[in-house]
Order: structure tokens, then sequence, then C-alpha cells
């Protein structure tokens, strides 16, 4: 299982149940969630499948809002 984080402009509940049926139709996804409460909105996603990357940004995107791909931590 991997992790990817994004950074994101997500800003609250109300944020999140609006990306929640896009990111929900990515069959590689494991599982997701964004963190409301850090500076930077972090969504973090567990996936097998590492070349998903681009499939997140697009679906935030298509909910309306920004995802930007952040570094991995060594």
């Amino acid at each position: 299982m991997e992790t990817l984080n994004f950074k994101t402009n997500i800003k609250c509940g109300a944020c999140v149940a609006t990306v929640t049926p896009f990111l929900n139709d990515i069959e590689q996804l494991d599982g997701w969630n964004v963190d409301t409460s850090s500076p930077d909105r972090i969504l973090t996603v567990q996936t097998t499948d590492t070349r998903i990357g681009d499939e997140v940004r697009k679906a935030v995107e298509k909910a309306g809002y920004k995802a930007e791909p952040m570094a991995e931590r060594p």
C-alpha cells in the first residue's frame, strides 16, 4: 500500500462532501482523507497504484477545488 499526499484548498466538511463522490469513483483508491486543520489542507490517499496521482488531481479539480502533489517524505 502506498500513500500519496496533495496540497489542496478543501477547507471544511461541506467541501469534503462535495469532493467525496469524485474521489470515491476512483477504483484504485483504497481510502482517502482530508486534514482540514492543516494549513496545507492535505489530502492523503492510500492506493496500490501510485500512477493515479494525475487522476486524483483531476477528480478534485472536477469537483471545483485544487490539488497539488506534494513531495514524498524520506
